[in-house]
C-alpha cells in the first residue's frame, strides 16, 4: 500500500485513541471512530473529558472526521485499534472491546487492507485472538488478503511534556513489508523515531513487560516501605540516601493503579499459567502492590487509636481518586481498596478531588464527592494523589481540615516529615 493511497481509521477514541487520531489528522484525512454517542457529541463540541486534547486543536482539525457510523469504515483500508484492555473479577483479561472492535472491523475489512493493534496485550495475543475475528467476519485470509500490524501504545496521560510525537515507539508487522509499511506510517507523526521489532509477538512482549518492570520496583519499595515502618525508619530518608549511587532507581512507595501498571501483568499471568508456567515474582509484585490499599487503611486506623480518637463512625477525608496526579483517569485507582477498608470498619467518609468527574465517582463508589472542604470536620485526612492544587493549598490549609486531634497521612511525601502523622 502506497502512503497516498491510505485510507486511515482510528478505533477507539480514549487516553491512546483520541491524541494519536489528532496527530495524524495534522498529515491526512483520518475517521475517528468510537461506539460511544455521547464521547462523538463531546469532541465534536470541542470537549475531550480525559483533557489530553484542548478544544482548540479539536475545532482546528479539518481532516478528523468523528463518527459512530460503522458505515464509514468501509471506505478504509488501514485501521488502528486503540481500546482498552481491561480485567475482570477475577484479575483475568476482559477481551471484549479488542473482540467487539475487531468484529466491526472485519465486517468493514477489504483486500489489501492492514489492521494495526496498540492495545497492550500478551505475546501472541494479535494472531491468535484478533485474527481469527477478523477472517471470521471478513471472509478473508490472514497474510494473503488482509494484513496486521502492532504499535503498542506509550502514553503518559496528564504528561504535557512527554506527548505521542516526542515518544519512541514500537512497530512491527505480520510480513516483513507490512512491517516497514506500518514503521513508515508511524514516523509520519514521531518525532522521537520509531524502532522496529522483527515480529508482533517480540512487540507485544515488549510493551507488557516494560509496565511489568515498573509494577516490581515499585513493589519492592513498597515491601520496604512496610518493613521500614515496622523499624520505626524513615523510607523517604533511607531512599534519598540510597539515590546518592549514580544508578539507584528512583522509585517510591504508593499504590499502584491505572489502566496499565496495575493491569497489564495479569495479561502475561494469563499466557503463562496456559502454557503451565507459574511467573512467581510477577505474582508477588501484584500481591504486595494490590495489598497496600488494605496496608494504608490499617495504618491509618492504628494511628487513630494510638491518639485514642474512635474508629467507629470517624469521618475520613481522601484526597486523591484518579490513579495518577493531574490527570482525570479514575479506571483501577489503588484508593478503591483503602476506601472499602474503612467503610468496612464503619468510617464516615468524605472524598475529594478537583480532577474527577462526579458522576463517574458516584457510580464507582457510591459516594457523591465534596465540592467544598470544611476546616475542623475530620478525625482522619489521607492524601493519597499528588495533585498540584493539593500542593498549593500547602499544609497549613489542609491540617486545619482536621478537628483538634487528628491524623494526617500524607503518601506522597507532598509535605515534610513533620508536618504529617504518616507516610509511607
Amino acid at each position: 500500500m502506497k502512503k497516498n493511497n491510505i485510507k486511515l481509521a482510528v478505533i477507539g477514541l480514549g487516553y491512546v485513541g483520541l491524541p494519536l487520531a489528532v496527530e495524524f489528522a495534522k498529515k491526512r484525512p483520518v475517521i475517528g471512530f468510537d461506539i460511544q454517542i455521547k464521547r462523538i457529541k463531546e469532541l465534536k463540541s470541542g470537549i475531550d473529558k480525559t483533557l489530553e486534547v484542548t478544544k482548540d486543536e479539536l475545532q482546528d482539525l479539518k481532516q478528523l472526521i468523528l463518527t459512530t457510523d460503522k458505515k464509514c469504515l468501509k471506505s478504509v483500508n488501514c485501521y488502528i485499534v486503540t481500546v482498552p484492555t481491561p480485567i475482570d473479577l477475577y484479575k483475568k483479561p476482559d477481551f471484549k472491546p479488542l473482540l467487539m472492535a475487531s468484529e466491526i472491523i472485519g465486517r468493514a475489512l477489504n483486500k489489501g487492507d492492514v489492521v494495526i493493534y496498540e492495545s497492550t496485550v500478551y505475546p501472541g495475543c494479535t494472531e491468535e485472538v484478533c485474527v481469527p475475528i477478523l477472517e471470521k467476519y471478513s471472509g478473508l485470509i490472514f497474510n494473503q488478503d488482509f494484513f496486521c500490524g502492532y504499535s503498542p501504545e506509550r502514553n503518559n496521560p496528564g504528561d504535557k511534556q512527554r506527548k505521542i510525537s516526542n515518544i519512541k515507539k514500537i512497530t512491527s508487522g505480520s510480513t516483513t513489508e507490512i512491517a516497514d509499511f506500518v514503521d513508515d506510517l508511524y514516523n509520519e507523526i514521531i518525532v522521537a523515531g520509531t524502532h522496529k521489532a522483527p515480529s508482533i509477538k517480540i512487540a507485544e512482549a515488549a510493551k507488557v513487560i516494560e509496565n511489568i518492570q515498573r509494577d516490581l520496583n515499585i513493589g519492592l519499595i513498597n515491601e520496604l516501605s512496610i518493613l521500614f515502618n515496622r523499624m520505626n525508619i524513615d523510607t523517604e530518608a533511607v531512599l534519598e540516601a540510597a539515590g546518592s549511587k549514580w544508578n539507584f532507581l528512583p522509585f517510591r512507595p504508593g499504590l499502584v493503579g491505572g489502566h496499565c501498571i496495575g493491569v497489564d501483568p495479569y495479561y502475561l499471568i494469563h499466557k503463562a499459567e496456559s502454557i503451565g508456567y507459574c511467573p512467581e515474582i510477577i505474582l508477588s509484585g501484584r500481591k504486595i502492590n494490590d495489598g497496600m490499599g488494605i496496608y494504608v487503611a490499617s495504618q491509618l486506623m492504628k494511628a487513630m487509636s494510638q491518639k485514642l480518637i474512635q474508629i467507629k463512625n470517624a469521618k475520613i477525608l481522601i484526597m486523591g481518586l484518579t490513579f495518577k496526579e493531574n490527570c482525570p483517569d479514575l479506571r483501577n485507582s489503588g484508593v478503591e481498596n483503602v476506601i472499602k477498608e474503612l467503610k468496612k470498619n464503619q468510617c464516615n467518609i468524605d472524598l475529594y478531588d478537583p480532577w474527577a468527574n462526579s458522576d463517574e465517582v458516584k457510580n464507582i463508589y457510591n459516594i457523591l464527592p465534596i465540592a467544598t472542604l470544611n476546616p475542623n470536620t475530620y478525625d482522619g485526612i489521607i492524601i493519597v494523589i499528588a495533585h498540584k492544587q493539593f500542593k498549593a493549598m500547602g499544609i497549613n490549609f489542609i491540617s486545619a481540615l482536621g478537628k483538634k486531634v487528628h491524623v494526617l497521612y500524607d503518601l506522597k511525601y507532598i509535605f515534610s516529615k513533620k508536618d504529617s502523622d504518616l507516610r509511607l
